[in-house]
């Protein structure tokens, strides 16, 4: 009987390993099991989006308050289209703000960070924002810093 307590014991801690595990997996890759609720759909275009994906975060202030819903080529304009689902209680993000994609911890998790304006005319379904900085690429940056390091030793 004792034996029979302690397999039991061992699996359900086996179990909730494993739910954790899952848990943890979802968290850090940005799905979610439940679905979005009242959302907008707000639009930016970047030079360069390298690193941000879909389901991405949008944040405020460092709060959450949508997602990037999908990014594409725009052909015309020879950017990054990018295209953000925020929540529907969010309807106060002024026409002027900017986007800037911005890198969290230290894995470089890309994600779009909304500084708001000071217009009287909000954001709403299908506006654009205008003003955008685009994601800052490491390799550049060091070879901008090699190539001044070269200049001034010439």
């Amino acid at each position: 009987m004792r034996n029979r307590t302690l397999e039991l014991t061992v699996g359900l801690f086996i179990i909730a390993g494993v739910l954790a595990l899952l848990v943890l997996a979802l968290r850090v890759s940005g799905l979610t099991l439940s679905t979005p609720g009242d959302t907008y759909k707000v639009y930016a275009h970047f030079d360069n989006v390298s690193g941000l994906s879909p389901r991405a975060r949008v944040t405020v202030a460092g709060v959450t308050v949508g997602q990037v819903t999908s990014i594409r080529f725009d052909t015309n304009r020879y950017t990054g289209r990018v295209e953000m689902a925020i929540r529907g209680d969010v309807d106060t993000l002024p026409a002027d703000s900017t986007a800037s994609i911005l890198t969290a911890g230290l894995l470089g998790e890309k994600y779009i960070g909304i500084s708001v304006g000071g217009d009287d005319l909000m954001l709403a379904e299908g506006d654009e924002i205008f003003d955008t900085q685009s994601a800052l690429v490491l390799e550049e940056l060091i070879g901008r810093f090699l190539l001044s390091t070269v200049s001034k030793d010439d």
